[in-house]
């Protein structure tokens, strides 16, 4: 399987990337099939924890119907690490150019995060085509999407930070969106709870505002 043919395949379909937060692996598998369940199989388990790595690669051997990045990688050594663990793919919050290589050499599709045209620019000249957008919110919204996308005609952007259920069709109503990311599909008090069915509901709810957008 070509892993970035398949990555935006499935993002077509369901333009929606939820954030794991792994605390232990039991939870990070659990909370990624809730999400399986409810249309979302591109997941991305963040570096925000001290057990994200092992939880990463529990919940690829684990959940092996979802598609399983690694976010929030900030270096080259842990970009080595997530690689190792079995990510399907990289997400980083800032553009970091050793990142980038590294994923480029492993043919492992990488996201690493911009928020103005001269890092748009600095990424498009690496070779990227797809980045992430963060943080959303704060760097200008859709209305920022909007005029870059003017001038990167050929990039594809990965909003994520402050979207949510009530502003992701403003998002994904734009033709240079490839995704969203976001961590209102996973609340911490959901999975306090043990309530696993609360984020299938949150993942269905995104899978029908994309379909209605996007139809």
């Amino acid at each position: 399987m070509d892993i970035s043919i398949e990555l935006h395949r499935r993002l077509e379909q369901a333009p929606v990337v939820p954030l794991v937060v792994p605390e232990d692996a039991e939870t990070a598998i659990k909370t990624t099939r809730a999400l399986v369940e409810g249309g979302l199989s591109v997941v991305e388990v963040v570096l925000r924890t001290v057990a994200a790595v092992e939880c990463l690669a529990e919940v690829v051997k684990a959940v092996p119907e979802a598609i399983v990045g690694a976010g929030t990688v900030l270096s080259e050594g842990q970009a080595g690490d997530v690689a190792e663990a079995g990510a399907q793919f990289i997400v980083s919050p800032g553009l970091h150019e050793p990142v980038v290589r590294l994923a480029q050499s492993l043919d492992l599709p990488v996201f690493p995060g911009v928020a103005t045209a001269s890092e748009a620019q600095n990424a498009w000249n690496m070779g990227l085509r797809s980045l992430k957008f963060f943080p959303a919110s704060l760097a200008g919204g859709p209305a920022m999407l909007k005029a870059i996308g003017s001038v990167f005609k050929d990039v594809k952007f990965m909003p994520t930070g402050g979207v949510s259920a009530a502003n992701l069709a403003d998002y994904l109503a734009l033709s240079n969106v490839l995704a969203c990311g976001g961590s209102w599909l996973t609340p911490k008090t959901a999975i306090a709870e043990n309530n696993y069915q609360a984020i299938t509901d949150l993942a269905a709810e995104a899978v029908a505002i994309a379909a209605n957008t996007r139809s």
